[in-house]
């Protein structure tokens, strides 16, 4: 089952042929595990497609004591005070995932943290967020509960041995995979990948996470939907 689906505004821009139309890009990276290079690929693709000027979005789910407000253990996580935080980052460095986006080149970058199992209380506040965005680009697999994007790539590696439930859940609705070439058969046993068959499959060497074929395959499918705005605006 899924959550609430949200309807994300749709705010005009101008597009290269210089007409006006209400398309905004929705894209969502998600991932097996951690450290897979979810953050690599939200980061290359926002350098590798600059004319996007991309509003990126992290979004973190702590467990139980946990406050969202910093990542730090608490007492907190079992009130309802600080079941959700929203921030922009502003750091150049390079040091953390949101930071990684700026210096990619994202336009924005927002990191939101939520308490497990409370995204969705935070959704209505998402949504204000990216309402002015030109196009947005998400980490998370958990989004989809409430999102429909344009694109959903999962990006998994055959010898890491975990797979988030999240990632488990959404497996089916991913529009691309982006593979770790590894050779070896998947370490993971409850999840079959005759579910993603005949879905297209990117294979990667990191470095890097993001390929040639990778991007072209993004920009095709964005471009391709921008198409089908103009033409559906038009009557």
């Amino acid at each position: 089952m899924f959550g609430t689906l949200f309807r994300l505004p749709k705010p005009r821009r101008t597009s290269r042929r210089t007409c006006e139309n209400t398309y905004m890009a929705l894209v969502v990276v998600g991932g097996h595990s951690r450290s897979v290079g979810k953050t690599s690929v939200v980061a290359g693709l926002i350098a590798a497609l600059p004319e996007f000027h991309w509003m990126a979005l992290k979004i973190t789910q702590f467990g139980h004591g946990i406050c969202s407000a910093d990542g730090k253990p608490c007492d907190c996580a079992t009130t309802d005070d600080h079941f959700k935080a929203i921030s922009d980052e502003k750091d150049l460095s390079g040091e953390s995932d949101t930071s990684r986006f700026l210096v990619a080149g994202a336009a924005r970058s927002v990191w939101v943290r939520t308490r497990q199992g409370m995204l969705g209380q935070a959704m209505p506040d998402i949504q204000r967020r990216i309402a002015g965005a030109e196009n947005v680009i998400m980490e998370s697999n958990s989004i989809m509960g409430y999102l429909h994007p344009d694109l959903y790539l999962t990006v998994l590696d055959a010898g890491q041995e975990d797979f988030k439930v999240s990632a488990n859940e959404y497996l089916d609705r991913a529009d691309a995979i982006i593979l770790h070439q590894t050779g070896a058969a998947p370490k993971w046993t409850a999840v079959s990948m005759d579910r993603v068959a005949g879905k297209p499959s990117f294979l990667i060497q990191p470095p890097p996470y993001v390929t040639p074929e990778i991007v072209e395959f993004v920009r095709g499918r964005l471009n391709a939907n921008l198409t089908a705005d103009l033409r559906g605006s038009r009557g």
